[in-house]
Protein backbone atom coordinates (compact mmCIF):
# COMPACT_ATOMS: atom_id res chain seq x y z
CA UNK A 1 0.00 0.00 0.00
CA UNK A 2 1.37 3.35 -1.01
CA UNK A 3 0.80 6.28 1.37
CA UNK A 4 1.77 9.95 1.66
CA UNK A 5 2.88 10.83 5.18
CA UNK A 6 1.38 13.95 6.76
CA UNK A 7 3.71 13.83 9.78
CA UNK A 8 7.12 12.40 10.59
CA UNK A 9 6.92 8.73 11.58
CA UNK A 10 9.81 7.11 13.46
CA UNK A 11 11.59 4.44 11.36
CA UNK A 12 9.27 5.04 8.39
CA UNK A 13 9.76 8.50 6.91
CA UNK A 14 9.26 12.23 7.11
CA UNK A 15 6.24 14.38 6.33
CA UNK A 16 5.39 14.50 2.59
CA UNK A 17 7.30 11.29 1.84
CA UNK A 18 5.63 8.64 -0.30
CA UNK A 19 6.15 5.31 1.47
CA UNK A 20 5.21 1.70 0.88
CA UNK A 21 3.72 -0.07 3.92
CA UNK A 22 1.77 -3.24 4.58
CA UNK A 23 -1.99 -2.93 4.11
CA UNK A 24 -2.91 -3.54 7.76
CA UNK A 25 -0.43 -0.98 9.10
CA UNK A 26 -1.73 1.64 6.69
CA UNK A 27 -5.46 0.98 7.04
CA UNK A 28 -5.57 0.21 10.75
CA UNK A 29 -3.04 2.64 12.16
CA UNK A 30 -1.57 5.33 9.90
CA UNK A 31 -4.73 6.51 8.13
CA UNK A 32 -7.07 6.47 11.19
CA UNK A 33 -4.46 8.33 13.28
CA UNK A 34 -4.34 11.05 10.62
CA UNK A 35 -0.64 10.43 10.02
CA UNK A 36 -0.99 9.43 6.35
CA UNK A 37 -3.32 9.52 3.34
CA UNK A 38 -3.63 7.18 0.37
CA UNK A 39 -1.23 8.01 -2.44
CA UNK A 40 -3.70 8.32 -5.30
CA UNK A 41 -2.70 9.86 -8.61
CA UNK A 42 -4.37 13.17 -7.76
CA UNK A 43 -2.85 13.23 -4.26
CA UNK A 44 0.61 12.69 -5.79
CA UNK A 45 0.07 15.61 -8.21
CA UNK A 46 -0.98 17.90 -5.35
CA UNK A 47 2.05 16.75 -3.33
CA UNK A 48 4.41 17.41 -6.26
CA UNK A 49 3.04 20.93 -6.68
CA UNK A 50 3.31 21.65 -2.95
CA UNK A 51 6.89 20.36 -2.85
CA UNK A 52 7.84 22.52 -5.83
CA UNK A 53 6.44 25.60 -4.10
CA UNK A 54 8.26 24.78 -0.88
CA UNK A 55 11.67 24.16 -2.47
CA UNK A 56 12.93 27.71 -1.91
CA UNK A 57 11.78 27.81 1.72
CA UNK A 58 13.39 24.41 2.22
CA UNK A 59 16.80 25.72 1.09
CA UNK A 60 16.65 28.47 3.70
CA UNK A 61 15.60 26.01 6.41
CA UNK A 62 18.48 23.70 5.53
CA UNK A 63 20.95 26.61 5.66
CA UNK A 64 19.61 27.71 9.07
CA UNK A 65 19.71 24.13 10.36
CA UNK A 66 23.30 23.71 9.15
CA UNK A 67 24.34 26.92 10.89
CA UNK A 68 22.72 25.71 14.10
CA UNK A 69 24.42 22.30 13.74
CA UNK A 70 27.83 23.96 13.32
CA UNK A 71 27.16 26.09 16.39
CA UNK A 72 26.17 23.08 18.51
CA UNK A 73 29.18 21.05 17.34
CA UNK A 74 31.47 23.71 18.82
CA UNK A 75 29.87 23.50 22.28
CA UNK A 76 31.71 21.89 25.18
CA UNK A 77 28.74 20.44 27.04
CA UNK A 78 29.22 19.24 30.61
CA UNK A 79 26.28 17.92 32.58
CA UNK A 80 26.66 17.57 36.34
CA UNK A 81 24.97 14.77 38.23
CA UNK A 82 25.22 13.11 41.62
CA UNK A 83 27.22 9.91 41.52
CA UNK A 84 28.06 7.08 43.87
CA UNK A 85 30.70 4.38 44.01
CA UNK A 86 32.12 3.13 40.72
CA UNK A 87 31.07 6.28 38.82
CA UNK A 88 27.42 5.19 38.88
CA UNK A 89 24.87 7.98 38.73
CA UNK A 90 21.98 8.40 41.11
CA UNK A 91 19.27 8.34 38.46
CA UNK A 92 20.11 8.76 34.79
CA UNK A 93 20.80 11.32 32.09
CA UNK A 94 18.46 11.34 29.10
CA UNK A 95 17.84 13.36 25.95
CA UNK A 96 15.69 15.77 28.02
CA UNK A 97 18.72 16.67 30.16
CA UNK A 98 20.79 17.22 27.02
CA UNK A 99 18.06 19.45 25.54
CA UNK A 100 18.12 21.46 28.77
CA UNK A 101 21.92 21.83 28.49
CA UNK A 102 21.52 23.09 24.90
CA UNK A 103 18.93 25.61 26.11
CA UNK A 104 21.44 26.97 28.63
CA UNK A 105 23.88 27.48 25.74
CA UNK A 106 21.23 29.39 23.78
CA UNK A 107 20.08 26.76 21.27
CA UNK A 108 16.61 25.28 21.53
CA UNK A 109 16.33 21.68 20.38
CA UNK A 110 13.31 19.52 21.07
CA UNK A 111 14.20 16.42 23.05
CA UNK A 112 12.58 14.14 20.48
CA UNK A 113 15.24 15.19 17.96
CA UNK A 114 18.11 14.13 20.25
CA UNK A 115 19.20 10.51 20.17
CA UNK A 116 21.63 9.07 22.70
CA UNK A 117 22.98 5.60 21.93
CA UNK A 118 21.47 3.26 24.51
CA UNK A 119 18.72 5.72 25.46
CA UNK A 120 19.81 6.80 28.94
CA UNK A 121 23.19 7.21 30.62
CA UNK A 122 23.87 5.77 34.04
CA UNK A 123 27.64 6.34 34.44
CA UNK A 124 30.06 9.27 34.40
CA UNK A 125 32.10 9.77 31.24
CA UNK A 126 32.12 11.17 27.73
CA UNK A 127 29.30 10.27 25.36
CA UNK A 128 28.04 11.10 21.88
CA UNK A 129 24.53 12.03 20.80
CA UNK A 130 23.07 12.73 17.39
CA UNK A 131 20.89 15.80 17.01
CA UNK A 132 18.52 16.19 14.07
CA UNK A 133 17.99 19.82 13.07
CA UNK A 134 16.36 19.03 9.74
CA UNK A 135 15.62 15.88 7.78
CA UNK A 136 18.92 16.30 5.93
CA UNK A 137 20.99 17.89 8.74
CA UNK A 138 22.06 15.58 11.55
CA UNK A 139 24.96 16.52 13.81
CA UNK A 140 27.02 14.43 16.21
CA UNK A 141 27.62 16.13 19.56
CA UNK A 142 30.05 15.02 22.24
CA UNK A 143 29.21 15.75 25.86
CA UNK A 144 30.56 14.82 29.25
CA UNK A 145 28.83 13.71 32.43
CA UNK A 146 30.73 14.93 35.50
CA UNK A 147 30.12 14.53 39.21
CA UNK A 148 28.77 17.36 41.33
CA UNK A 149 31.32 19.00 43.57
CA UNK A 150 31.02 17.80 47.14
CA UNK A 151 29.14 14.64 46.18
Amino acid sequence: MELILKKDVENLGFADDVVEVKNGYGRNFLIPQGVAVLATASAKKVLAENLKQRAYKEQKQVADAQAQADKVASFNIKITAKSGAGNKLFGSISNADLAEAFAKEGVTVEKKFITIAGGTIKRLGTYEASVRFHRSVVSKVNFEIITEKGA
